[in-house]
């Protein structure tokens, strides 16, 4: 039997800061209200949002404070290895394994700036080799989930028997500035939350009923390098949204999807299930009709927005992890968006 790539495990980890999404809401009013912004505008985005709470990684108040860029790295320096700790140590004894059998790590990450990289500083708070290899893995945006669990399926494949630990963690709430009024500002405010998630992933010829990791791959459009991603403020990171990614949605996955499906044999037709990332409700919305579902098809994205908001690249595995959980069935498709514009694919079967 050829070696396959597989699933051993999947732990998912959220800071202690749960707050509602009426809580924030209230909090942001006060914030953007004084700074000048009409309040009213902010309510829609929150209350159409399709979410009722988030994890943030600092208390709410926190965040009603002027707050410059050392301020918030210095907040992703503290909080950021700490949840891929947390699920890392999970992950991995939910494999069967120790962390000394660990062979490789994969991190995702596009809400911080780590030199040394997030994985050096791992390695000083949990008992890994220090002759693993290391890749960390930046800019990815909310299409790292997807991409990056491709790239320790690939690594996996390329070096049958060893252990793949692929970790993603996002602090997207440290890029929340009270003093910018542009729309992209507010809908990120109501949408983003923080969440890291952790895979084992071990290319064997072994038989079991761990989940199959079959193809990955991506699709960026040319012309498209300024509908999402993030500038650079004196005060942080601020987010780029377009207006118009639920009609590139409309327009442009369901032939990308199509293409990289064909690429290895397969057609929508093979598909079983889908595992996306929940970028927004409209955004959800439009995938839904792309694919040919009901709305609220999609019911563990719909769920894990809803009880999480957007954490950008953590928040596929949380719907992956959802899945899992309800017992994964078939030939199912995960997918993501990210800055590029880029869109991520993965096909991932199980008995």
């Amino acid at each position: 039997m050829a070696a396959i790539v597989r699933l051993l495990s999947l732990a998912t980890a959220t800071p202690p800061h749960a707050v509602s999404q009426r809580d924030l809401m209230a909090a942001a009013g006060d914030y953007f209200g004084a700074n000048g912004v009409d309040v009213e505008r902010l309510l829609p985005a929150f209350l159409h949002a399709g979410i009722d709470r988030r994890h943030l990684c600092e208390p709410l108040d926190w965040y009603q404070r002027p707050i410059g860029w050392k301020t918030r790295n210095d907040a992703f320096l503290r909080h950021a290895p700490a949840l891929l700790e947390e699920a890392a140590q999970k992950a991995v004894a939910d494999a069967g394994l120790t962390l000394g059998e660990i062979d490789q790590v994969v991190t995702v990450c596009s809400t911080g700036v780590a030199t040394p990289s997030l994985d050096a500083l791992l390695m000083e708070r949990l008992p890994l080799r220090d002759d693993i290899g290391r890749l960390p893995i930046f800019g990815l945006g909310c299409a790292g989930g997807v991409t990056g669990l491709g790239v320790a399926a690939r690594l996996a494949r390329a070096t049958p028997g060893t252990n793949i630990l692929f970790l993603v963690v996002e602090l997207c709430t440290l890029t929340f500035r009270s003093g910018d009024r542009r729309k992209a500002n507010i809908i990120a405010t109501a949408l983003f939350g923080d969440g890291a998630a952790a895979a084992v992933v071990r290319a064997q010829d072994i038989a079991n009923d761990n989940p199959v990791i079959l193809h990955a791959g991506e699709q960026r459009w040319p012309g498209t390098l300024d509908v999402m991603g993030w500038d650079v403020a004196e005060d942080g990171l601020t987010v780029l949204f377009s207006r118009d990614i639920p009609t590139l949605v409309r327009g442009k996955l369901r032939q990308a999807a199509d293409d990289y499906l064909a690429r290895h044999g397969m057609t929508l037709s093979d598909i079983d299930g889908f595992i996306a990332h929940p970028g927004g409700a409209k955004v959800l919305d439009a995938m839904e009709d792309v694919f040919g579902l009901q709305t609220g098809g999609m019911v563990e994205a719909r769920a894990v927005l809803r009880d999480y908001g957007n954490m950008s690249a953590a928040t596929v595995m949380f719907v992956l992890d959802r899945a899992l959980r309800r017992g994964l069935r078939g030939q199912n498709l995960m997918s993501a968006l990210g800055p590029g514009f880029t869109g991520s694919f993965l096909t991932l079967a199980a008995a």
